[in-house]
């Protein structure tokens, strides 16, 4: 055993050539991670004796802390680390396993094991945020030598701990069946102080067998490993510390019927022992490294029917041949008929096959049937090959007693006991870290010099780390640029398998978003793919609903992709940010899709109608809460109005998105239930209108909000409004050229706008960049920027500083209290961003975002002055108000969503089928619009004023 523990690299006075190669004049500081995905990993990449080598060099080692780590951080600290929290000093920064996207610094060099090189679909997220941060990633996996082989790796104790896991639960699965065996002693790898005490156990185990102290019923036990490289060795390893004599594959079946019952048999399964060229059954090397889809393996037939307990650890990719199929497993299953000499305190073994320990782990790959991954905490299920299902069955713990180890109301019956942890060399942290360690060090030099803003060819790299760098500068490298070809294969085979299907794709997977799926996936027959640049936010809504599927999707940088997701729909709702819509749509119209958008017709948008109608498509847009709602109340009122024979002489429209009251408690009396930076951004917008006849012009910068007004027609909500946007365009498209008053605005609790003008007269709505904001710059805090807003030395004393903000804010305590209540005078740190409005809006949604149980309120109001044949003056006054539910989707939510869903399914049913753009101010749409919104609960209310 002395082959495990001691290192197998090359020694680490060997590296000092690397060292010298690599090594500048200058100090590079590098930092090991602390492991946080899992519960059991307590590995690191590097001992604290590689540590002492680089900080002996002069390079300075970062260690984040970690109870959890096996190796106690006082002796990386002994070896010259500094253990610290913060590691964003590190330019190199090192773990085992990937880190949450959160944790990512930008700019940096990571090198961990990523599992993305498949297109993981638990792990695209994260290859996104590496991505969008510009991380140059070096995967481990990918560090092979000149023969492909893997250089840094844990194999040989996947191996070990697999091998010892397995030898555990044939005990466990032999005592279910009825029979006490050797292998009871043995325990599952982590239960051990180190691994000298697990081969303890097996040589223990294996002395009884030598005794001859197995079931004879059981007949000799025959184990098979596939593959011959480190995982493999590593299960050998611990297999001959049984009495165990290594057979040919083909000495199999003589073996496991006529064996010696006071050994164990085993045979390594190489590829020429059971591939084969499916046109004439001949194996050729060569050809199937490049053509492995023209093999196939007879494993199934030749060797698994004599096989007790087989170990797999070879590679697999989609091209290549499956050692096991569910049908395979279905006849190696099929009861023996007992003997004679069977009885029932001597049962003979249901079948010849137990266990499948798959260290490879690679769900649905070699092994079919396995298609999910077992656990430390739960290493075991039953694969019943009949049902196609897992049973859970076995659970582990760290007691020795019998009875914590099985229930025996499930462990009885037929099938296969799997076992395929996907970190199992977790299980022996500190060997594994020793080993490990000894692999990657010689390449740790290389490594220390990467700076991640350099293109990739700039840097001095061995084949061995360059060939592992899968993302840099923003971009997968080209040797792993098929990734993306692997993920949009998966997702059109996930949206294209079930026949019959419309399918709708959502673009956005924000606040409003829930409405749409739920609405829509009500109908059997419409099936929702949600596509976001946060992939976990659209699992978390694919998985509320049926019928929906997640996909990652950056419409910024995969236009491409884009352009492939659209082709594969029926109709597209755009729920992205209104500068987007132009860019969607012409993908739309490019592959004839239908699109349903909430946002405002743009001129951008304007410009594809001939487009759109030659392409045969109907673009419905602004169809929303505000845009759409008050479309539809208003045209619903004005064409009563045109009906009756009388005019418009004036219109009023406010409609805000608030917190309910008793959720406004902060100086802004505002939530947000929608885009912060959205919000943000309107209050410097310009807006005309039209007042009494005369055109009124307000100009940008924030002089919207002095042209705020008390709004008193729900006096109870205490409400403030200022215009929004030009609402002189809807004279024409509603028809009421003839009004004096044409006034559409937004709707807040007073105060707002005062509070929202101090952040304006002190330059924080600025969409400018801002160098000293940017994620790379040094940490600054809100009272260093103010400073800079007014002119003042960072330096000055607080005194000074509040005098000059006071002074800027026109002297008003009420903006003054504001930012004393939002920190803004502090020395906290500023968000960081591409611009200070970036940052406010971070800052400000952090702490006006909604707490759970609380809701928000959306009210609208619409004024439509109407003069009748007779004289009469009638003011029609409409309302919405809308709560949003403690549990369930909010205000904001319902009303945008909804509207959009409805449109989205009259479009698929056909009753919506104008060609080109379409904004909803026809009867044919907002008719039936506005009954369905009834029935989800928006009740609008119609009261009249007659002035005679």
């Amino acid at each position: 055993m002395l082959r495990l523990t001691r290192p197998q690299a090359r020694s680490l006075r060997g590296c000092f050539c690397s060292q010298k190669r690599f090594h500048h004049h200058h100090k590079n500081v590098m930092a090991i991670r602390r492991e946080d995905i899992n519960v059991w990993e307590r590995r690191a990449p590097l001992a604290p004796r590689h540590v002492k080598e680089i900080t002996a060099a002069g390079h300075k080692v970062l260690v984040q802390p970690s109870n959890r780590r096996a190796i106690h951080e006082r002796y990386y600290e002994k070896a010259g680390a500094i253990i610290q929290e913060d590691i964003s000093e590190a330019s190199l920064i090192i773990g085992v396993k990937r880190p949450p996207e959160e944790k990512v610094y930008p700019h940096k060099t990571y090198a961990f094991f990523s599992h993305t090189i498949k297109a993981q679909e638990a792990n695209m997220g994260l290859l996104d945020d590496i991505l969008k941060k510009e991380v140059r990633l070096i995967d481990y996996e990918k560090m092979v030598d000149a023969n492909g082989f893997r250089i840094v790796a844990f194999g040989q104790w996947a191996g070990v701990a697999g091998m010892i896991n397995i030898l555990h639960g044939l005990g466990l699965r032999f005592l279910a069946l009825g029979h006490h065996t050797p292998f009871m002693h043995i325990g599952m790898a982590h239960n051990y102080r180190n691994v000298s005490q697990a081969i303890q156990a097996v040589r223990d185990c294996g002395y009884e067998i030598s005794l001859g102290l197995m079931p004879k019923s059981i007949g000799p036990l025959t184990f098979v490993f596939t593959g011959t490289g480190n995982v493999s060795k590593g299960a050998q390893e611990i297999i001959n510390e049984l009495p165990c004599e290594f057979v040919e594959p083909h000495e199999l079946k003589e073996v496991s019927l006529s064996g010696d019952m006071t050994k164990v048999y085993a045979t390594v399964l190489s590829r020429h022992h059971h591939l084969v060229r499916k046109s004439d059954g001949v194996y050729d090397p060569l050809e199937y490294e490049h053509h492995p889809e023209l093999y196939t393996s007879h494993f199934r037939v030749s060797v698994a029917p004599y096989t007790t307990c087989l170990i797999n650890g070879i590679y697999w990719d989609p091209q290549t041949p499956r050692l096991l199929r569910r049908h395979d497993a279905q006849r190696l299953l099929k009861p023996i008929r007992p003997s004679a000499a069977a009885t029932e305190g001597s049962p003979e073994l249901p079948h010849k096959l137990l266990a499948i320990c798959d260290i490879s782990a690679d769900t649905g790959g070699s092994i079919e049937f396995m298609t999910e991954c077992t656990t430390i905490e739960k290493p075991f299920c039953m694969y019943d090959a009949d049902q196609h299902i897992d049973h859970d069955r076995y659970k582990t713990h760290t007691s020795t007693h019998m009875s914590d180890y099985i229930d025996h109301d499930s462990v009885e019956g037929t099938g296969i006991l799997m076992c395929s942890i996907d970190n199992l060399p977790a299980q022996l942290p500190i060997e594994a870290t020793e080993y490990f360690g000894d692999r990657l060090f010689p390449y740790i030099w290389e490594m220390l010099s990467s700076d991640a803003r350099r293109p990739l060819d700039e840097e001095d790299f061995s084949p061995q780390v360059k060939d592992a760098v899968i993302t840099s500068n923003g971009g997968l490298t080209p040797k792993f640029e098929y990734i993306e070809k692997l993920r949009e294969k998966r997702e059109k085979e996930q949206i294209l398998r079930k026949g019959g299907m419309k399918r709708v794709l959502l673009l956005g997977s924000g606040y409003v978003s829930g409405p749409v799926i739920e609405y829509l996936t009500r109908n059997t027959g419409i099936q929702v793919t949600v596509a976001s640049v946060l992939l976990s936010q659209a699992e978390e809504l694919a998985a509320k609903y049926p019928n929906t599927i997640p996909v990652m999707l950056d419409v910024t940088s995969q236009e491409g992709h884009m352009e492939s997701l659209v082709k594969d729909h029926d109709l597209v709702i755009s729920m992205l940010p209104y500068g987007y819509h132009p860019l969607v749509a012409k993908h739309c119209i490019n592959k004839k899709v239908n699109l349903v958008t909430a946002s405002y017709l743009s001129p951008a948008m304007k410009e594809l109608q001939k487009s759109a109608e030659e392409a045969g498509i109907t673009i419905v847009n602004e169809m929303g809460l505000d845009p759409g709602i008050d479309h539809m109340l208003a045209m619903e009122c004005i064409d009563q109005a045109k009906a009756d024979g009388a005019t418009v002489e004036f219109y009023t429209s406010y409609c805000g998105g608030l917190p309910a009251p008793e959720c406004s408690d902060n100086p802004l009396r505002y939530k947000f239930s929608w885009s912060p930076y959205g919000v943000l951004l309107n209050t410097i917008s310009p807006a005309v209108f039209l007042k009494d006849g005369q055109v009124i012009e307000i100009p940008a910068g924030g002089a919207l909000l002095e042209s705020t007004i008390p709004m008193d027609f729900l006096p109870g909500f205490n409400l403030e409004g200022f215009p929004n946007r030009d609402s002189t365009k809807y004279a024409e498209p509603y028809g009421i050229q003839s009004a004096h008053t044409l006034i559409r605005g937004t709707l807040r609790f007073r105060g707002f706008s005062s509070a929202m003008s101090g952040f304006v007269k002190l330059g924080l709505i600025n969409t400018e960049p801002c160098p000293m904001l940017h994620h790379t710059a040094a940490p600054v805090s809100w009272k260093a920027l103010l400073c800079k807003q007014v002119g003042l030395p960072a330096s000055v004393g607080d005194e000074a500083f509040q005098e000059a903000v006071f002074e800027r804010i026109d002297k008003d305590n009420f903006r003054m209290e504001m930012l004393k209540w939002f920190g803004m005078l502090s020395e906290e740190a500023v968000p960081h961003a591409d611009s200070i409005l970036g940052a406010v809006a971070k800052h400000l949604e952090a702490r006006l975002a909604f707490d759970k149980g609380e809701r928000d309120m959306i009210i609208m109001r619409n004024d439509v002055g109407i003069r009748h044949s007779s004289g009469e003056l009638e003011t029609k006054h409409i309302s919405l108000v809308v709560y949003g539910e403690q549990n369930g989707f909010s205000a904001m939510a319902k009303t945008v969503g909804y509207p959009a869903a409805i449109a989205a399914s009259m479009v698929l049913n056909g009753e919506i089928s104008t060609k080109g753009l379409v904004v909803p101010m026809t009867k044919d749409i907002y008719g039936p619009v506005l009954t369905k919104l009834k029935e989800e609960g928006l009740q609008f209310t119609t009261k009249s004023t007659l002035y005679e």
